[in-house]
C-alpha cells in the first residue's frame, strides 16, 4: 500500500520568521525558509491523518486544501502541537461526526484543561466534537493500519513518534532508549527533529540528529523542527550527508505500508 506525507509545518514553536526578528533567516525571501509549526498530513488508503494540530492548524488545512480529515495523532501536549484543536469544528460540520483523537493520558489531561468547553456536560452548540482514543508506546490499529509509537524524551517529558510501514516521524526528541530505537529497525524514511547546531536541553542539535540517523541507518532522513538560528534552508543542505535532507513546508514524500 502506497502512502503520502505532506509537510504541514517544519518549524519550531515560534515558527520562521519569528516575531520581531530581523536575522538573515527570518528576512529570507526563499519560500523554504517560511516554516509553520511542526506537523504532517498522512494520506493512506483513502484516509487523511494529521500528526499534531498546533497554532497554525487552520492555515495549514487551508493551504493544503484539506477537505477530509479522519483523525489527529498527538505527539505530546505542548501548545505548539495542540493549540489548533478548536478548528476541527469545520470538519465536524461537513462530516457530521466527531473527530477521532489519538493521544496519551498526559495529552488528554492538557486537552481537558486547555479546551475544557469541549468536555463540558452542557454540550454547548458549536463546540468541537471529538472522540478520545488513548494510546501509549505500544502498537495500535487505526482503520486497519498498524501504527507503532516510538517513545522519546523531550528533556524529561515523554513524547511519541510514529512509525507506519517503512516511514517514521519523530519530533521534539532529546533522548531515545535502545528499546525504542529497535522499533525503527529497517525503516526507509525517517523524519527527525534537529533544532540548530549548538546544544539544547530538550531537542537534538544537528550533531545529535546525525548521530541518531547514523545509528538507525534509514535509506533517507529528513530534518524538521528547524529554528531560525539554524540558518537558511540552502545553507543547511550544504552541511548534510547525501542521505539526509531538510523538510520544508509543502514538501511531499511517498512511503509503503
Amino acid at each position: 500500500m502506497l502512502g503520502k506525507v505532506r509537510v504541514l509545518g517544519s518549524g519550531t514553536s515560534q515558527g520562521i520568521p519569528m516575531i520581531a526578528c530581523d536575522c538573515d533567516t527570518c528576512l529570507s525571501t526563499d519560500p523554504k525558509d517560511k516554516r509553520l509549526r511542526a506537523s504532517i498530513l498522512i494520506e493512506l488508503n483513502g484516509k487523511n491523518y494529521v500528526v499534531d494540530a498546533g497554532p497554525d492548524f487552520r492555515t495549514q488545512m487551508l493551504r493544503e486544501h484539506v477537505k477530509q480529515l479522519d483523525a489527529i495523532l498527538f505527539t505530546h501536549e505542548h501548545k505548539d502541537h495542540v493549540a489548533g484543536l478548536d478548528d476541527v469544528r469545520a470538519f465536524n460540520f461537513f462530516s457530521e461526526k466527531p473527530m477521532d483523537i489519538y493521544c496519551t493520558d498526559n495529552v488528554e489531561v492538557a486537552l481537558r484543561r486547555e479546551f475544557h468547553y469541549i468536555f463540558d456536560e452542557n454540550n454547548y452548540p458549536g463546540v468541537p466534537k471529538i472522540t478520545l482514543n488513548r494510546i501509549d508506546k505500544h502498537a495500535f490499529e487505526l482503520d486497519g493500519i498498524r501504527i507503532q509509537p516510538i517513545e522519546v524524551l523531550h528533556y524529561k517529558l515523554p513524547v511519541l513518534g510514529f512509525r507506519i510501514g517503512n516511514f517514521a516521524y519523530i519530533t521534539d526528541a532529546k533522548t531515545v532508549s535502545q528499546e525504542e530505537r529497535e522499533k525503527l529497525k529497517d525503516v526507509d524514511i525517517l523524519i527527525v527533529n534537529a533544532l540548530h547546531k549548538f546544544p539544547h536541553i530538550s531537542h537534538f542539535n544537528l550533531d545529535e540528529a546525525l548521530a541518531f540517523i547514523a545509528d538507525i541507518q534509514p535509506k533517507q532522513a529528513y530534518l524538521t523542527h528547524i529554528s531560525h538560528l539554524f540558518g537558511r534552508h540552502e545553507h543547511i543542505l550544504e552541511e548534510l550527508p547525501s542521505n539526509v535532507s531538510v523538510l520544508y513546508d509543502g514538501m511531499q514524500l511517498e512511503f509503503t505500508c
